[in-house]
C-alpha cells in the first residue's frame, strides 16, 4: 500500500480538490491511503473560534460563521445538486461542533482546542470523499480517531503504538482507496487529541509503519525538499536525495517540509519517503531513504522566527553546574518550552527556545528566584547545515548577532533584525 499526504494548500478550494483528483488519475490510486489536512487556513480560523470562546464570546458566532461560509462556498463550487448527501454530512459535522461549544464545561484550553480544531480535518476529508465518489472514484472514508490511539496530552499527544498497530492492521481496507484525516487521534476515553502542528506528515508515517507500506509521498506546492525556504532565501535549489539521517537533522533544526516525528517510524522499516509537487506530479521530487546524505552537496538553510533568547547567570557568581542545568531543563519540560540551542560558561547559561504555549512569564518568575534573568524576544535562529564562509556571511549580513555556535557540520546564529 502507498500512503499519500495532501496538506491544506492542496485542498484550499474547489480547484485544488479537482487537482488532487487529477493527481490520482496520473499516478494511480489503487491500494492507496490518503491522509488529508484541513482546507487552506481552516486550522487558523478555528483557533480564532477557540480564542473567542474563551475571551470574546460576543465574537464567537461570527468567527464560526466564517468557517462555515468558507466550506459552504467550496461545496457550492463542487456540487450542483443542493440535495447531495455531502450537504447533510457537512451540516451534521457543524451541528456536532456547535453542540460541543454550547455544552462543554471544561476550562482546559488544550482539551477544548483539540475537540474544536479537529473539525477542520473531518470537514475536508468528508468533502473530498464525496467529490471523488461523484467523479466516479470509489473510496473508503475512515475516521482516524478510531485507529490512532494516544494518551491525553492534548495538542501534542503521544501515540500508543501497540493499540494503534492492532487497529490499523485489522481495520484498513487493502486494494482500495482510503481517505482519512491527518493530525488527529483519540485517547482512552475517545476524546479527540492532536499530534502537534504539521502532524499530518506524522499521521502518514504512522499508517505506513503499521501497514508496512511501499512508500510515503508528501504532496506539496514546491518541487520537493529545497535547501532553503524560498520565502526567506533567494535562489533555493532542489535536493534530489536526502538520507534519513540528514532529513532527521534538518527536521530537528526546524525545517518545515518534513515534520520532526515523521522520519523515525519510516527509518525503522526503511520505508522510502518522497516529497513531490501536486502542481507537477510527474516530476521526481525529493527522495528520502537510506543512502547518500545529500545530493547535491550544498549548504542547507533553516530559519526559525519568533524565538526567545534567555540568558541566566548566577546571582552570587557561583558556577552553574550540572545540578543547576538539570533544574533549568526540568522547568523547560514542565512549561513546554522547546529548546533549539544552548550555550554555557562558568557562571552563565544561554538558551534559545520556542515558547509555543505562552508559558515564559510564569517560568521566568521561578527562574528569577535563583538566577539573574535577561532575555530577548522575537529573535531569529538561523541554522546552516554543511556551512561554508560565504553561507555564514550571507546569513549574518545586516543583522545583530546575539549568539553564535559552530560545530563540525552545523552553524547556528541567533540574530535580532
Amino acid at each position: 500500500m502507498r500512503i499519500f499526504k495532501f496538506g491544506g494548500a492542496s485542498v484550499k478550494d474547489a480547484e485544488g480538490i479537482k487537482n488532487v483528483f487529477s493527481v490520482l488519475e496520473k499516478v494511480g490510486h489503487e491500494d492507496t491511503l490518503l491522509v488529508i489536512s484541513a482546507m487552506g487556513k481552516t486550522t487558523n480560523a478555528l483557533e480564532v473560534v477557540i480564542k473567542n470562546y474563551f475571551e470574546k464570546s460576543n465574537e464567537l458566532h461570527s468567527s464560526l460563521q466564517e468557517v462555515k461560509k468558507y466550506h459552504y462556498q467550496i461545496l457550492m463550487d463542487l456540487f450542483e445538486d443542493e440535495e447531495h448527501d455531502v450537504y447533510f454530512a457537512v451540516n451534521s459535522h457543524f451541528a456536532d461542533l456547535e453542540y460541543f461549544i454550547r455544552s462543554n464545561k471544561s476550562p482546559n484550553y488544550n482539551f477544548v482546542y483539540d475537540q474544536v480544531v479537529s473539525y477542520g480535518e473531518i470537514l475536508s476529508t468528508t468533502i473530498v470523499s464525496h467529490y471523488f465518489a461523484q467523479a466516479g472514484l470509489r473510496n473508503n472514508w475512515i475516521d482516524v480517531r478510531n485507529f490512532i490511539k494516544t494518551d491525553n496530552t492534548y495538542r501534542d499527544a503521544n501515540v500508543d503504538w501497540e493499540k494503534t498497530q492492532q487497529l490499523i492492521a485489522k481495520g484498513v481496507k487493502k486494494k482500495a482507496l482510503n481517505i482519512t484525516q491527518g493530525f488527529l487521534g483519540s485517547d482512552e476515553n475517545n476524546f479527540t487529541t492532536t499530534l502537534g502542528r504539521e502532524g499530518s506528515d506524522y499521521t502518514a508515517a504512522i499508517f505506513a509503519y503499521c501497514l508496512n507500506a511501499e512508500s510515503v509521498t508528501i504532496w506539496k506546492d514546491v518541487p520537493g525538499v529545497m535547501n532553503a525556504d524560498p520565502r526567506y532565501f533567494e535562489n533555493a535549489i532542489l535536493l534530489n536525495q536526502i538520507s534519513y539521517r540528514e532529513a532527521i537533522e534538518l527536521a530537528f533544526y526546524g525545517a518545515t517540509v518534513i515534520h520532526p516525528k515523521t522520519l523515525q517510524p519510516l527509518q525503522r522499516k526503511e520505508i522510502p519517503l518522497h516529497v513531490k509537487s501536486f502542481i507537477n506530479p510527474l516530476l521526481p521530487g525529493t527522495s528520502v531513504s537510506k543512502g547518500k546524505d545529500l545530493e547535491p552537496q550544498t549548504p542547507c538553510y533553516i530559519v526559525k522566527r519568533d524565538q526567545l533568547l534567555i540568558s541566566l547567570s548566577s546571582i552570587d557568581f557561583s558556577f552553574i553546574m550540572e545540578e543547576n542545568i538539570s533544574e533549568i531543563f526540568a522547568l523547560f519540560h514542565q512549561y513546554k518550552m522547546k529548546v533549539s540551542l544552548i550555550q554555557n560558561s562558568a557562571i552563565s547559561f544561554s538558551v534559545c527556545v520556542e515558547d509555543k504555549f505562552g508559558n515564559f512569564n510564569d517560568m521566568k518568575n521561578i527562574l528569577a528566584k535563583k538566577f539573574k534573568v535577561a532575555y530577548n524576544e522575537k529573535v531569529s535562529l538561523y541554522t546552516i547545515r554543511h556551512f561554508n564562509k560565504e553561507a555564514a556571511e550571507m546569513v549574518e549580513k545586516d543583522k545583530t548577532v546575539l549568539l553564535k555556535q559552530i560545530s563540525r557540520e552545523t552553524l547556528q546564529v541567533v540574530t535580532k533584525e
